[in-house]
């Protein structure tokens, strides 16, 4: 929105080719998408911090409050009541924030809100329904996964349908499949394929971080890191002079990305101005869903879908610690007698919790992990 009447409307009719409008003429500026993305950032961190503290108020006014897992670490169980679907704050300042800095003419960035949106919607059902029925769980696992599955499928549909999408897997460390040429490329799977590729990709990152959000401050930091270095990411893989030097998928389209990302960690660090412990807001399955979504979206319109393992790898632990604690569980069940178990509890954060690591030692240990991971995604760059 800015884009258009600071830099289309008064820098094309009054800065332009004039040599005594110094003050038109800065607005040059807005042309590049790093100075938007930058101010992007400040936007969304500005408007979670100034609004953060009535939205708390108004979620505590409305009851709308966290219901703790009764099976869960005893320490929880005074959280039970923190105001929650905090998630609708984050949610609410990267699109506001991405809206007033993106060029608004740009189909993935309307791919990325739209799919952030129809996942933390999913999420608020969820939520609303804990809160109305006073109780942990809200939605089924199949109605949560039919939500997911109908988001991704639409995301599928609008690359199909609205896009010059390339259907080839950018795999690191192999040069040769960053050509998008569906005739020359050797990496090249098809619309068909890529469909299951997307719906893996997006339902496997929702739920991550979805798992991940059990400790104040846990997702909120680890998503402030990871969304750093997709930012990053995004921006090479949007430039050309980068992305021939670095021999990734050149895509132009995913230049505005670029801003989202920048809104989505703005939001993120001042979200975490109230959700550090003690936390005086949760993010809520409407918070920790969108996010995922958002992730998963921006990885899959840049092409760097296998490197989601590496940007956000804590998540990714999170998730893995539930699937072998399951699968563990159920191989080893014999006859009346319950399975063996390999961790004390999970998603991995309650493992350590049960050992004796108190929360904020594991939240900032578990962000350290994190940059090390962001680390390792960006120096795969320059190891291609």
């Amino acid at each position: 929105m800015l884009y258009y009447f600071l830099y289309q409307v008064l820098f094309r009719e009054y800065g332009a080719g004039s040599s005594d409008s110094y003050l038109f003429k800065g607005l040059n500026v807005f042309q590049y998408v790093t100075f938007r993305t930058a101010w992007a950032t400040i936007t969304a961190l500005l408007i979670t911090l100034f609004f953060g503290k009535g939205v708390i108020c108004k979620l505590a006014e409305l009851k709308f409050g966290q219901e703790i897992r009764e099976e869960g670490p005893a320490s929880h169980q005074e959280k039970r009541g923190t105001p929650t679907m905090g998630g609708i704050l984050i949610i609410g300042s990267v699109f506001l924030s991405t809206v007033l800095w993106a060029r608004l003419d740009n189909v993935f960035l309307w791919l990325a809100l739209g799919a952030t949106t129809l996942f933390a919607a999913v999420g608020f059902a969820d939520d609303y329904t804990k809160i109305v029925k006073k109780r942990s769980l809200g939605l089924t696992g199949k109605q949560k996964l039919i939500g997911q599955l109908i988001t991704a499928v639409g995301v599928w549909s609008v690359l199909y349908f609205l896009t010059n999408y390339s259907w080839n897997l950018s795999i690191p460390f192999l040069k040769v499949t960053a050509d998008p040429n569906p005739v020359t490329s050797v990496s090249y799977v098809g619309s068909v394929v890529y469909l299951f590729f997307i719906i893996f990709v997006l339902l496997g990152s929702s739920n991550a971080v979805n798992l991940t959000d059990g400790l104040d401050g846990l997702a909120t930091s680890v998503t402030f890191v990871a969304m750093s270095a997709l930012t990053a990411l995004t921006y090479v893989a949007s430039d050309k002079r980068w992305s021939d030097y670095l021999d990734i998928t050149f895509n132009p389209s995913s230049a505005e990305l670029t801003v989202f990302c920048g809104a989505m960690v703005g939001a993120s660090l001042g979200f975490l101005w109230y959700n550090s412990p003690p936390a005086e807001v949760f993010m809520g399955d409407v918070g920790s869903l969108a996010i995922g979504g958002a992730l998963g979206t921006v990885a899959i319109l840049t092409k760097q879908e296998f490197l989601l393992p590496f940007i956000g790898g804590v998540f990714i632990l999170e998730a893995m610690s539930v699937m072998m604690q399951i699968s563990v569980f159920k191989l080893t069940k014999r006859g009346g007698q319950p399975g063996r178990r390999i961790f004390k509890m999970t998603p991995l954060h309650h493992h350590f919790e049960m050992t004796g690591w108190k929360e904020p030692k594991i939240v900032f240990r578990f962000l350290i992990v994190a940059v090390l991971f962001a680390l390792l995604s960006l120096s795969t760059l320059k190891l291609r």
